[in-house]
């Protein structure tokens, strides 16, 4: 069953691929200007050679074939801006840096919504539980970049803990992390809060009570698996967030990572690095939903997966 399930997902990742690079392709050449419209302008001759280097004057069609083949082969090409370099090798160089603050703002995002969300469905009613689910509704208002800006202001001017840029050590990731993961750590908490309500009213839970299940044994055994559904089903939404809202905040903290890379290759038209970092985002995301589909079978067999 799950071969099955494996193979349609890869049959549907290679149509999803193929949809995206073809929308791509064409809206980047439906803006206005090109790679090549820069302040100072190029010699004729020069603009017409670097345009048959990268195959600009041929037909549009001819263009989207030529680029389909090539990205077919898992050649994505040389960048137009770094001429020297391929695109696999810019992407290959940053993605360690952005799969660290992604990885690492999941994380927290996991950590502080079920440790939140615990300890607010506890508490239910209490100050602690109004507290942390007011602390999470400001949170899901406020965009990374803003709590990018708060943290800097707190954690880097008042209270010098991180620094304010820069890679270079692992305290460089923190407050990147923080920020990217914090929006969707409120989000967390309140599901998991609603959630571990719910399983919480249940005949069983209140059978295990009377037999003498502490309350700490209740949750962590006999609650919290159940309490994990929603949570899981939100994780695939969550990775393809941070991944994608990872781009503004590694550039307000300049990580060389591929957010800045993606933010450049689409201000300056660089038609085969922005292409190339939206099929790796494109692949990482699918990667990530079918990865959390199986969790979710993991936890509920009951759950069939398709």
């Amino acid at each position: 069953m799950i071969f099955r399930f494996l193979l349609r997902r890869l049959l549907w990742l290679v149509v999803t691929l193929w949809v995206v690079f073809t929308i791509s392709f064409f809206l980047m050449r439906a803006v206005p200007g090109g790679p090549f419209d820069r302040e100072r302008q190029l010699d004729p001759q020069v603009e017409a050679n670097l345009r048959a280097r990268y195959q600009l004057d041929q037909p549009l069609w001819r263009q989207y074939l030529g680029e389909l083949g090539r990205v077919a082969r898992g050649d994505l090409g040389y960048s137009y801006r770094l001429a020297d370099f391929r695109v696999s090798e810019i992407i290959l160089q940053g993605l360690p840096i952005s799969a660290s603050v992604g990885v690492l703002g999941l994380a927290m995002a996991v950590v502080l919504g079920l440790s939140a969300g615990c300890a607010s469905a506890v508490c239910r009613g209490s100050v602690v539980d109004v507290g942390l689910m007011i602390l999470a509704t400001v949170g899901i208002a406020l965009p990374s970049f803003v709590i990018a800006g708060v943290a800097i202001i707190l954690f880097v001017f008042l209270i010098p803990l991180f620094p304010a840029a820069g890679w270079g050590s692992w305290s460089h990731l923190i407050l990147p992390a923080f920020c990217v993961g914090a929006p969707y750590s409120a989000s967390i908490a309140r599901l998991a809060r609603t959630a571990l309500l719910e399983v919480l009213s249940q005949e069983y839970i209140r059978t295990a009570y009377a037999k003498g299940v502490g309350t700490g044994g209740v949750v962590f055994r006999h609650a919290m698996k159940l309490a994990l559904l929603p949570v899981v089903s939100y994780l695939g939404p969550a990775a393809a967030g941070i991944l994608t809202g990872s781009v503004v905040v590694e550039k307000i903290f300049s990580l060389p990572g591929l957010g800045v890379h993606f933010v450049e290759a689409a201000t300056q038209r660089d038609y085969t690095l922005a292409m190339g970092l939206i099929l790796v985002y494109t692949l990482l995301l699918f990667i990530l939903n079918t990865i959390v589909d199986l969790c979710y079978r993991l936890l509920d067999p009951r759950v069939e997966i398709a």
